[in-house]
């Protein structure tokens, strides 16, 4: 069979592939940022490109169940065949694992420690500790429980959970902060989208801390750097906080977070 014009594969690439299954993720992502059921019109716009080719990407998808449009309202909207691609590849995935990868590069690239840390039982606990250029005086080990309101972790998690989770835990640590003082960590959290404290839970020593995002309901993963307060000045916690951040951002795109 002769291949159309969307059929070409890609050139110019050492990596060759399949140019018209890349323009069919065009569409699979225009119908992911929707949000739900879209028209034949609406996925063209959002695909960039005219309604006619869209349509036919749109059945070739719906033949292979990527795709589903209702016989009632005529939208389109995700198909079978994707949701158990979605439920497999959520079953499988192992989000320490994924994120892990990433924290060899961090420690590197800033010369400083680097930490991973779940939610757990009794609030936020380390599972990964690599160790930076810098000698610290480490008293905090992996399965760690980090304490909310006095170490960088703890304030991405106080600003991030629903206090649901987060106030039983607070009154365990023997901490009961004032609502105010609660809703200045949110704020200041959320706005920079990292927390930094120093010589909060280990003396002479900062820490910047930020959240991975997952998909779905699951409790967001936190990344932390740790440095001597004395190779802390404001131009390295810019520097540092920006290639925690860009990690950051990479390994929630790994796990699938919008």
């Amino acid at each position: 069979m002769a291949s159309g014009a969307d059929d070409d594969t890609s050139s110019g690439n050492p990596r060759q592939g399949i140019q018209s299954v890349e323009i069919a993720m065009t569409v699979l992502d225009a119908l992911e940022r929707g949000g739900g059921p879209m028209s034949l019109t609406q996925i063209a716009q959002a695909s960039g490109m005219g309604a006619s080719k869209a349509h036919r990407y749109l059945v070739s998808l719906g033949r292979a169940g990527m795709v589903a449009q209702s016989r009632s309202s005529g939208l389109y909207d995700m198909g079978p065949a994707l949701r158990r691609l979605g439920a497999e590849s959520l079953r499988r995935m192992d989000e320490v694992g994924l994120v892990s990868e990433y924290i060899p590069g961090l420690r590197d690239r800033t010369g400083h420690a680097v930490n991973l840390a779940v939610w757990g039982d009794h609030g936020p606990v380390i599972v990964r500790w690599d160790y930076g250029a810098y000698a610290l005086p480490i008293t905090v080990r992996v399965g760690a429980t980090m304490p909310l309101l006095t170490s960088s972790v703890g304030r991405v998690y106080l600003a991030h959970l629903p206090r649901s989770l987060t106030e039983p835990v607070l009154r365990a640590q023997g901490a009961e902060p004032a609502e105010s003082e609660v809703e200045r960590i949110t704020e200041d959290v959320r706005r920079r989208g990292s927390a930094l404290t120093s010589g909060g839970v280990i003396p002479g020593i900062a820490s910047v801390a930020a959240p991975v995002f997952t998909t779905g309901d699951s409790l967001p993963l936190v990344v932390a750097l740790a440095l001597p307060e004395r190779a802390a000045p404001p131009d390295v916690l810019e520097s540092v906080t920006a290639a925690l951040l860009e990690t950051t951002a990479a390994m929630s795109a790994e796990l699938g977070a919008a």
